[in-house]
């Protein structure tokens, strides 16, 4: 389905504040897209994870014990590559790739716990029932 006229110019003015707000961000999001090796990963793995189910039927339909070893083995190594392939495409859409994203992520403030944040609620309650 299409987007309208409205939509269109909305999405434009988004794009446009995003790039005026950070230049860098928008322009990693901008080169990268889904990796056309992440998706032929992916459909590897697939095809992969079906001909290891198609051993591991045809091992137990034949009683070979190894032949059903091996379609297990075949069919869990295609499932990892669809996942791995599958989980590595969002990342580096959100967060960039290279030196630049790790040098962001350093300079973040670092989280608290949950212990810290819990410590911190209840300095506050005793705080404010004391005053």
């Amino acid at each position: 389905m299409p987007l309208s006229e409205h939509e269109q110019r909305l999405l434009e003015q988004m794009e446009r504040a995003l790039y005026a707000e950070d230049p860098k961000f928008a322009s990693s999001l901008r080169s990268s897209g889904p990796r056309s090796g992440s998706r032929r990963a992916a459909a590897f793995g697939v095809l992969a994870a079906l001909a290891g189910v198609a051993l591991l039927v045809g091992g137990a339909a034949t009683s070979i014990i190894l032949l059903g070893v091996l379609g297990f083995l075949v069919m869990l190594a295609g499932t990892y590559a669809v996942i791995r392939s599958l989980k590595a495409a969002p990342e580096a859409a959100a967060t960039g790739t290279g030196k630049n994203a790790k040098q962001g992520k350093a300079a973040k403030a670092p989280r608290t716990g949950f212990m810290d944040r819990l410590d911190e609620r209840n300095r506050k309650r005793r705080e404010g029932d004391g005053a």
